[in-house]
């Protein structure tokens, strides 16, 4: 086959074969086709889009260009969770827990984060001694023992997705739905679960900022999944404020410890019981969302979903003491308020706004190599809705670095708007898609 031939059938809004999408992905994790040529179909894909087959050809594809993990030795049905990133969501360390709870085997890979906030890795990473890399035996074994084992993706997983995602960076090339589509897909096939749960954000602090937008990527995902043969459901929620009160790292995990004691904020407490009760659904542990819920909700209350928290922490070789003691976590030596500038409500908490203050006080990266402080992050004190008084604290920048503190308040102090009036509540759960 001619790449150059390829790139002109897609240029001119042709449908690629599935034989020269099983090529050109082959022979680029092989080395045999140069970047220039990739990018050049990567921008006719942007322009000419990829039509549902194609898009689960190359899907398929990139999940063979690499390691797969195999969990057929796990009995039961394993569900996945993928969120698509967001502010303050630490949803896994409570969701995962919960569905394991409820008899549902989680095997679960997870990033690192790159942008305003670390990823679940990054959070867990904050765990004194947590392993987030084990051997794969280890990885099945802990899921058989315990129901549930969270590590790192590897490197080498979905290989093909990793070169192209590096060249969409760079050309522009990222927010074409399909190409993120089978991005994300890819990895989650590769995985190994039989099911699978994608948590699509969209509002301010998310990828996608509108609804519109949101559903037509979780449609994409949920087709792909199921003609792959993997059930797939989609939630569409909310970004347009943080989730929770943490924006962080090892704030973050105190977060998710405390909504596992019945103690969380309203909002992370209700999205991880629904989408811990989608997971349960999924694994076959109940009949219908209802009982799926009502299963999900006697976990949080009786601590079964912290006892499997802690069996997660032990497992990993990380210091189970946390749960009792917060104070073994990362803590931040400096800290600086914002403080309201008048009496109202708050009418918005811009999500991307505090993403980049925490980036900036050490909680994210800009660039994959950088290194993370855990300590830092934010905490608010108020959220949309809140009525205020003026001098009122909104919120809290933290970390160890007081230069890189004061380089974010700003836009933490921005990311509040206060109105006389207080604001139309709406929906953190937007829709659900898949679930038949």
């Amino acid at each position: 086959m001619n790449m150059v031939d390829i790139i002109i059938k897609k240029r001119n809004g042709g449908k690629l074969s599935n034989e020269e999408i099983e090529w050109f992905v082959q022979a680029y994790t092989n080395g045999e086709i140069p970047d220039y040529q990739v990018s050049a179909l990567l921008m006719a894909i942007y322009y000419q889009h990829l039509d549902d087959e194609e898009t689960l050809t190359l899907t398929k594809a990139m999940q063979a260009s690499g390691t797969t993990i195999d969990l057929s030795s796990i009995p039961g049905i394993k569900v996945d969770k993928h969120s698509t990133g967001g502010i303050g969501d630490k949803t896994t360390l409570i969701v995962a827990p919960l569905a394991a709870a409820c008899g549902v085997p989680i095997a679960k890979m997870s990033g690192r984060g790159l942008g305003m906030t670390g990823g679940t890795i990054d959070k867990l990473s904050a765990i004194p001694g947590f392993e987030t890399s084990v051997e794969p035996e280890t990885f099945l074994e802990n899921v058989r023992t315990h129901g549930i084992a969270v590590v790192g993706q590897s490197a080498t997983l979905a290989k093909a997705d990793k070169l192209m995602y590096a060249l969409r960076d760079v050309t522009g090339t990222v927010e074409e739905p399909s190409l993120i589509a089978s991005s994300i897909m890819s990895k989650k096939l590769a995985s190994g679960s039989d099911a699978i749960l994608l948590d699509v954000k969209c509002g301010s602090g998310a990828f996608m900022h509108d609804e519109e937008a949101a559903a037509e990527l979780a449609d994409k995902m949920v087709r792909i999944g199921k003609g792959a043969g993997k059930r797939t459901v989609a939630v569409i929620t909310s970004m347009e404020q943080p989730l929770g009160c943490a924006v962080g790292n090892s704030c973050e995990v105190v977060e998710a410890i405390e909504t596992l004691k019945g103690r969380g904020p309203a909002d992370i407490t209700e999205l991880s019981l629904h989408l811990s009760a989608v997971m349960v659904l999924l694994g076959g542990k109940a009949a219908t969302l209802e009982e799926a819920r009502s299963m999900t909700e006697t976990a949080l209350k009786d601590g079964s979903g912290l006892v499997k928290l802690e069996e997660l922490i032990k497992a990993q070789g990380g210091d189970p003491e946390i749960l009792s003691d917060i104070t073994k976590l990362p803590r931040p030596a400096k800290a600086i308020e914002v403080r309201s500038a008048k009496d109202g409500y708050v009418a918005a908490v811009d999500a991307a706004l505090v993403g980049h203050a925490v980036q900036k006080a050490g909680a994210g990266r800009a660039r994959k190599e950088d290194e993370i402080d855990p300590s830092a992050g934010a905490y608010l004190y108020h959220k949309t809705g809140d009525q205020v008084k003026k001098g009122d604290c909104l919120a809290r920048l933290f970390g160890n670095d007081a230069d890189k503190i004061r380089d974010g308040l700003n836009d933490l102090a921005s990311a509040f708007r206060i109105e006389q009036t207080a604001p139309e509540k709406k929906p953190l759960i937007i829709d659900t898609i898949g679930l038949e």
